[in-house]
């Protein structure tokens, strides 16, 4: 097993630990979601409060396990599996911090979630672009379109610019833990703007390809 599966494996029977010790201490119902000003605004029965995230976390751990296995491209995933196991690594710990949060608010301490979140959404997106700009063409990872999997050339071009922006992404998003109210707009408008970005630029290039 490699050091990273191992790593993953640690953080999620730690997650499961962490909310078995604290299950005694929750109230019957857990705040589990915050508005954009960071006011509670939903809640959950203990149980799924507490392990709802480990669940999630090891279930997108034996999918993330499955993909370089089952996508037809995986010889070309072995290319960058390196870059793929630390952002599924690191994944996993931003579920685990997110999910210290929820118990840290519910034992009373009092802090702004999203302002807290910020940061981490801003180191997950940077590596998200460094991960863009290594990935080779596959079926599952990346910016996938029918233009980038039709045509390697726009792929590595996509790729290439889309790693940059998502490195952009990360360094605003992480803005955010000194603007709270702004911090939701500075984590979601960038991702929706490179979505959109790189959909666009994808078809654009293939056709410049075609000419």
């Amino acid at each position: 097993m490699q050091k990273a599966e191992t790593l993953m494996i640690g953080i999620i029977i730690l997650s499961f630990a962490i909310g078995a010790y604290f299950y005694p201490q929750m109230p019957e119902n857990i705040a589990s979601h915050w508005n954009a000003e960071g006011k509670v605004n939903g809640y959950l029965p203990k149980f799924w409060g507490l392990f709802l995230m480990p669940l999630v976390s090891l279930g997108l751990f034996l999918l993330f396990l499955a993909i370089p296995k089952i996508d037809p491209m995986k010889a070309n995933i072995e290319k960058f599996k390196n870059y793929y196991d630390g952002f599924v690594a690191l994944f996993i710990a931003f579920l685990f911090y997110l999910n210290l949060l929820v118990i840290s608010s519910n034992l009373g301490f009092e802090f702004n979630i999203i302002q807290a979140l910020s940061p981490a959404f801003g180191i997950l997106f940077y590596y998200c672009g460094i991960l863009v700009e290594n990935a080779k063409q596959n079926w599952f990872i990346g910016i996938r379109t029918p233009w980038t999997l039709s045509s390697e050339r726009v792929w590595n071009k996509t790729h290439r610019i889309g790693g940059r922006l998502f490195k952009i992404a990360g360094a605003v998003a992480a803005v955010g833990i000194f603007s709270p109210g702004f911090a939701p707009f500075l984590v979601i408008v960038p991702v929706i703007l490179i979505a959109a970005y790189t959909f666009v630029y994808s078809y654009l290039e293939y056709q410049r390809g075609k000419e």
